[in-house]
């Protein structure tokens, strides 16, 4: 059965950095482009950043340009999201998730095409 599992989450300062990891198991899934979304108290699912199977496609949330970088290592069935100069509205729970098409091209930002998501992981960012 396909898995995603997130980790790397916690509590930083502002202007800190984490880098979490989403581990993927049960699929190939380095045959498809993966994705990070947030999701803060009291407001809707957000898309940050999403990655093509091959990598050579990225896209990012506009917020998060230039401080957070999406990558992955097919041969651990990982991808990561290195989150650098966090912001207080950087506060959510980041769920990565895995694209329905085999080997996309590009990278979207299109939630509907999303079809395998893990269970998430809270970030805090303190002011």
């Amino acid at each position: 059965q396909a898995r995603l599992v997130e980790s790397g989450g916690g509590l930083v300062q502002a202007g800190g950095s984490l880098r979490l990891s989403c581990a993927a198991s049960g699929r190939t899934f380095s045959r498809y482009a993966m994705g990070w979304s947030r999701q803060a108290p009291g407001k809707e699912r957000e898309f940050v950043a999403a990655l093509s199977w091959s990598g050579g496609s990225t896209i990012y949330e506009d917020s998060v340009k230039g401080r957070f970088t999406i990558s992955r290592d097919n041969a651990k069935n990982t991808v990561y999201l290195q989150m650098n100069s966090l912001k207080y509205e950087d506060t959510a729970v980041y769920y990565c998730a895995a694209d329905s098409r085999p080997l996309a091209a590009v990278a979207t930002r299109k939630d509907s095409l999303y079809n395998y998501w893990g269970q998430g992981t809270q970030v805090t960012v303190s002011s």
